[in-house]
């Protein structure tokens, strides 16, 4: 009767335990089935803690995923290294080397133009317009200078000019259109007296490249060949004096002038900026999308002649139009989203800060370290280009003397872009001749 009761489960499993060991020998162990389902959990928590969005090893993967995998565009990314390849592989086609290097650099540059404003949400407008000029320009100074230790000047020259035609009217004016566009009831203010200082600037930077061409063209040089030169050098030490003094007078003494404007309802609206990575990400990513896009930028200036033989297209319209606008992606992506969020200081800080930038610092750097290097560079970029840049500054300047801007204005100056670009399609430079060119503006 009681062996047919069944016992408890638990018991009967220690029961046979016992009965089925061997006489003398020691019971087996017993099972830890428990504890070791812990153990593995408490490994699996761990591993989940150190991948969690608060660690280290988490916000660097939010980070790769939110600056890599987020944007769209950057699913031109792998034309970069198949331009690498294509160059080492095959050295005819230099044509698909330089379209493909023009399309691997595109998102990079957009993405560089999203890292400085995630830095501008920690910096605030003047500083982060500032720092995007300046990493849209350092690509441009490092292959200007080496441009310059292989004698190309005349290519360095082309390129910096054509930077600033196309940040002055082609991003400029892309950001007034789409602003205009998306705030078509009013229109838009931003801070003229910040405006109008960038102005002079620009204004006294044609006033340098000026005197030494006219002292050119007239033949009023009191030692031929030499005069030309040595003036460009004085100017130059005199422009980066200017540069300074503006930096500090922008950061420094007059800080206040450069406030943003902002509409009180936008302001509440806006009262935290969209902070989706951290400041150093932030500044990690500006470095290392500079330096990939100074890497991109080599093989794509090498293949530059090979386009313009396959394309058809002078050497001068690739340098001056088509180069800006594929390396001014960054300043372009960046002054669009700002100007469609009502952000036009830094718009501008962008576009115009850029333009002067390259025509205030970066045009005399290069002056100066070619007269370190022995190449005699000069400010006098010839009569035509001279003349394009003086008028393009009178009309953005004009353009901005009222503090406002709309999607007229925009379209005013991207029609007269179009016009400059037309203009050097049809020009022949003078002093072209058979070289490679290696500049290009980022």
């Amino acid at each position: 009767m009681m062996g047919a009761e069944k016992p408890a489960l638990g018991f009967a499993e220690v029961d046979e335990l016992e009965l089925s060991s061997p006489a003398g020998s020691p019971p087996p162990p017993p099972r830890k089935m428990h504890s070791l389902d812990f153990e593995h959990i408490g490994s699996l928590a761990a591993v989940a803690e150190s991948l969690s969005p608060g660690s280290r090893w988490g916000r660097a993967l939010t980070s790769v995923r939110v600056v890599i995998f987020q944007a769209k565009i950057n699913v031109l990314l792998p034309f970069g290294p198949l331009a690498i390849m294509l160059h080492y592989l095959s050295g005819k086609h230099q044509g698909w080397v330089f379209l493909f290097s023009l399309i691997g650099i595109t998102p990079l540059a957009e993405r560089l133009g999203y890292a400085t404003e995630q830095l501008a949400c920690y910096t605030g407008p003047t500083v982060g317009g500032l720092l995007n000029a300046t990493f849209g320009n350092a690509t441009e100074m490092i292959i200007s200078i080496y441009a310059l230790k292989n004698g190309m000047i005349r290519v360095v020259q082309q390129s910096l000019l054509g930077s600033i035609l196309s940040n002055m009217l082609l991003v400029l004016g892309c950001a007034f259109f789409a602003g205009g566009l998306v705030h078509s009831d009013r229109d838009q203010v931003f801070n003229k007296a910040s405006a109008v200082v960038n102005s002079g600037l620009l204004l006294m930077a044609v006033l340098g490249l000026m005197f030494p061409a006219v002292l050119h063209f007239t033949h009023s040089e009191a030692q031929y060949g030499k005069s030309e030169v040595a003036l460009s050098r004085f100017s130059s030490c005199i422009m980066l004096v200017a540069y300074a003094s503006y930096l500090f007078f922008q950061l420094k003494s007059h800080r206040s002038m450069y406030s943003p404007i902002v509409d009180e309802e936008e302001a509440i609206e806006d009262v935290e900026d969209e902070k989706e990575i951290t400041q150093w990400e932030a500044i990690c990513w500006l470095f290392i999308l500079t330096i990939w896009i100074s890497v991109l930028s080599g093989y794509l200036v090498d293949a530059i002649q090979g386009a313009s033989d396959s394309l058809n297209l002078p050497v001068a319209f690739i340098s001056v139009i088509l180069l800006p606008i594929v390396g001014n992606a960054a300043e372009h992506a960046s002054a669009i989203m700002f100007a469609m969020k009502n952000k036009l200081d830094i718009t501008l800080g962008v576009a115009i800060g850029s333009s002067t930038q390259i025509s205030m610092f970066v045009i005399p750097f290069c002056v100066v370290i070619g007269w370190m290097m022995g190449r005699e560079m000069d400010l006098n970029f010839q009569l035509f280009e001279t003349a394009t840049l003086f008028i393009t500054v009178l009309v953005v300047a004009f353009m901005l003397q009222e503090g406002t801007s709309n999607y007229f204005k925009g379209l005013m100056l991207i029609l007269c872009y179009l016009i400059v670009g037309a203009s050097f399609f049809v020009h022949v430079d003078p002093d072209a001749i058979n070289w490679a060119p290696a500049a290009i503006i980022i």
